[in-house]
C-alpha cells in the first residue's frame, strides 16, 4: 500500500505535467483543470501515507527498484520525516495550483507553467522519499532546474531571466557540495542508502566525514538561501506569485532544512559542524530581518522574511532540536503560503509591488486582508496562531541549550514584529497613496494594467478559497505538534537522542508558554511598532531614519556587488581557459591522454 501511494504522490504530478503540456495552450480551461486534479491526487496520496508514518522507520524500505551494482537499489522510505515533508509539498502545492487558475488567467504559455509546477511538486516528493543518496541528488537537481525555469517564466523580462540564472548558479554551487559529499561517503560505505550513512558514519574517517558534513551544509545553505548564499531568493520574486509561494512554502527552500535534519545524527559529532550551522542560521535571522525592515517591495519583504525564518529552523537543527525545527517548518509553510498568495491578490488589485504606492486596502480588499493579517500574526508569533507555538517551543529549547543563541533569536523575533507591522500598515491601514494605482514598481504600467485586468476577469473563488483554507491551517496547525512528535520518536531511530529531551510530548502545547519572556518581548515589539507607525503617519516626517535605511540598503548592495565580482572573476578565468581550446582534435585527445596518465600515477603512488 505504502509503495503504491509513494508512486502516486510522485507520479501523479508528473503525469499531469505531461498531459497539460500535450493538451496545448489553446485549451486553458482544460489545462487549469488537469493541473488541479493532478496536484490534488498527489496530495491525497501523501495524506493517505500518514498512517504509515506512525510505524514505518528510516530503515524500512517501502519500495525498492534495482539499478545495477554501482548505483544499487532505488529505495523509497515512508518514515514520519519523509511523509511530513511530502504532505507539505503536495498540499500547499495543490493550493498554489488552484490559486493559479485565477492568478494566471489570460497568461500565455500556461502549458509550460503548469508542467514545471507539477514536475517541481513531484520532484520534491521524490527528494524526501528517496532512500538512495544518488537519487536524492537527482531529485535535488530537478528541483533546482524547475525553480530556475519558473523564476524566469516571464522570459521577455531581463530581470526575471537574470534572477533565474542567479538562482541556478547559486543552487548549483550547493549541488556540487552535495555531490562531493555523496561521492566521498560512497568510498567508505558498502552502499548508497541513506540509512547506511546514518548507521555506519563511524566507518568514514573523521577528515572525510568532515568533507561530507560541510558539503551537505553548503548544499543546504544554497537551497535554503542562508547567509551568505541568500542573495538569489529576493531576486526570485520576479517569478509569478504562486511560484513564489511554492518555492518559499512547499518545495525549494524546505529541502535544505530537511537535508540538515535528516543527516544530523551522522554529522553532529564532526568538529565545528554544529557551530557552523548555528552561526549560519543566526546570521541569516538578523541580516534578513534587518533588510526586511527597509524593503519597499511587498514580495521582497516576504522573501527576506523567509530567509530569516529559515534561519530559525537552521539554528534549531544546529542545536539538535530536530522536532522543534521541523514543527517550525510546518508552521512556516502554512502561513508563508498564505502571505504570498495574499500578496499576489493584492498586487493584482493595485498593479504594483511597491508598498509606498499602496495604502487603504483594508476597506477595499477586506476578504483578502483578513486572511493576510491572520498569516501576518502567525509570522510575528502572536498568541495563539501556529507561528506562536512553533516559535515558543524552539525558543524554549534554545534557552536551555544556549542563552546567547536564545537572545539572538529573541532579537530576530522582535525584528520580525517590526517589519511585519510596517508591511501591514503600509499596505492596509495608512491613507491611500495618491497616484499609485496602475503603476508598476519598475514603471511598467502596461504590464501592470494588463495583469490587473486579468484579476477582473476571473471568479474570486479561485483565489479566495486557498487563502481561507490556509487561514484555517494557521489557526489549527498547532494541533499537529503532538502527533508529529510521537511519530518522529517512533520512526526515526537514528534521531531518538535528539528528540524532545526535556519535556514529555503532552506538555508541548502548554499555557505557560504564553507567559514566557520571549512572548512578552514580541508583544512589546509589536505594540511599539504600531505606535511608531501611527506616530510617523501623524508627524509626516519621511526623512527620519533615512540614514539607517541607506546603511541597510548599502549592505544589501554589498552582497550583490560581491556576487557580481565573483561572477566577473569566473568569466575572466573562463576566458583564459578558452585559450587551451585550439580546435585541433589531436591536441585535445593528447591533453586527455596526459590527464589520464597523470591521474593513474597519482592513484598508483597513493596506493604505494
Amino acid at each position: 500500500m505504502a509503495s503504491s501511494l509513494i508512486l502516486i504522490a510522485i507520479g501523479a504530478p508528473w503525469v499531469g505535467a505531461l498531459l497539460v503540456w500535450l493538451i496545448g495552450d489553446q485549451r486553458p480551461r482544460w489545462q487549469h483543470g488537469l493541473a488541479a486534479v493532478a496536484a490534488l491526487v498527489g496530495a491525497a496520496a501523501a495524506l493517505l501515507l500518514l498512517p504509515a508514518a506512525r510505524w514505518q522507520t528510516t530503515t524500512d524500505v517501502a519500495l525498492s527498484l534495482p539499478f545495477g551494482p554501482f548505483i544499487g537499489d532505488l529505495t523509497f522510505v515512508a518514515d514520519s520525516l519523509a511523509v511530513f515533508l511530502a504532505v507539505i509539498a503536495t498540499s500547499i502545492g495543490s493550493l498554489t495550483v488552484i490559486f493559479s487558475a485565477g492568478y494566471m488567467a489570460g497568461e500565455a504559455q500556461l502549458g509550460r507553467y503548469y508542467a514545471l509546477v507539477l514536475v517541481f511538486i513531484g520532484a520534491m516528493c521524490g527528494l524526501v522519499f528517496s532512500g538512495n543518496l544518488l537519487f536524492l541528488f537527482l531529485f535535488w537537481e530537478v528541483t533546482a532546474l524547475c525553480s530556475y525555469a519558473l523564476i524566469s517564466f516571464y522570459n521577455d523580462d531581463p530581470r526575471a531571466v537574470s534572477a533565474g540564472l542567479k538562482a541556478l548558479i547559486i543552487t548549483q554551487l550547493g549541488g556540487v557540495g552535495l555531490l562531493v559529499g555523496i561521492l566521498v561517503a560512497s568510498a567508505y560505505l558498502p552502499d548508497l542508502q541513506v540509512s547506511t550513512l546514518l548507521a555506519a558514519f563511524g566507518d568514514v574517517p573523521a577528515g572525510m566525514l568532515a568533507v561530507v558534513a560541510f558539503g551537505f551544509l553548503l548544499a543546504a545553505m544554497a537551497k535554503s538561501a542562508q547567509f551568505p548564499l541568500h542573495i538569489w531568493l529576493p531576486d526570485a520574486m520576479e517569478a509569478p506569485t504562486p511560484v513564489s509561494a511554492l518555492i518559499h512554502a512547499a518545495t525549494m527552500v524546505n529541502a535544505g532544512v530537511y537535508l540538515l535534519a535528516r543527516f544530523y545524527p551522522a554529522f553532529a559529532g564532526v568538529a565545528g559542524w554544529t557551530t557552523a550551522v548555528i552561526g549560519v542560521g543566526l546570521a541569516s535571522v538578523l541580516l534578513a530581518g534587518l533588510l526586511a525592515t527597509t524593503c519597499h517591495d511587498l514580495k521582497r519583504t516576504l522573501a527576506y522574511s523567509t530567509v530569516s525564518q529559515l534561519g530559525f529552523m537552521v539554528t534549531g537543527v544546529g542545536l539538535g532540536a530536530i522536532f522543534e525545527s521541523q514543527f517550525y517548518l510546518l508552521s512556516h509553510a502554512i502561513f508563508k503560503a498564505l502571505l504570498f498568495l495574499g500578496a499576489g491578490a493584492i498586487i493584482h488589485h493595485v498593479g504594483t509591488r511597491d508598498m509606498r504606492r499602496m495604502g487603504g486596502l483594508w476597506g477595499q480588499m477586506r476578504p483578502v486582508a483578513v486572511p493576510f493579517l491572520i498569516g501576518a500574526a502567525a509570522l510575528m508569533g502572536l498568541p495563539f496562531f501556529n507561528g506562536f507555538w512553533s516559535k515558543e517551543i524552539l525558543l524554549e529549547t534554545a534557552l536551555e541549550r544556549s542563552p546567547f543563541v536564545y537572545l539572538v533569536l529573541v532579537l530576530g523575533a522582535a525584528l520580525t514584529a517590526f517589519y511585519v507591522v510596517r508591511m501591514c500598515w503600509l499596505v492596509f491601514f495608512r491613507a491611500e497613496a495618491q497616484g499609485s494605482r496602475g503603476a508598476g514598481e519598475q514603471g511598467d504600467q502596461e504590464a501592470a494594467a494588463q495583469r490587473a485586468l486579468h484579476a477582473t476577469r476571473h471568479s474570486p473563488l479561485a483565489t479566495l478559497v486557498p487563502l481561507y483554507i490556509l487561514a484555517v491551517g494557521v489557526c489549527l496547525g498547532w494541533l499537529a505538534a503532538e502527533p508529529l512528535a510521537r511519530w518522529m520518536q517512533a520512526t526515526l531511530p537514528f534521531h531518538t537522542a535528539h528528540l524532545l529531551p526535556h519535556w514529555p510530548v503532552e506538555e508541548l502545547i502548554s499555557t505557560h508558554t504564553a507567559a514566557s519572556l520571549s512572548t512578552g518581548i514580541v508583544l512589546t515589539a509589536t505594540l511599539l511598532s504600531v505606535l511608531l507607525w501611527v506616530w510617523a503617519a501623524r508627524t509626516s516626517r519621511p526623512g527620519r531614519g533615512a540614514a539607517l535605511t541607506r546603511a541597510i540598503g548599502g549592505a544589501e548592495a554589498l552582497f550583490n556587488d560581491s556576487a557580481d565580482a565573483v561572477a566577473g572573476a569566473t568569466r575572466g578565468t573562463a576566458a583564459l581557459l578558452q585559450r587551451t581550446q585550439t580546435g585541433q582534435l589531436n591536441w585535445n585527445l593528447a591533453g586527455l591522454a596526459l590527464l589520464a596518465v597523470a591521474m593513474l600515477l597519482i592513484v598508483l603512488l597513493g596506493g604505494v
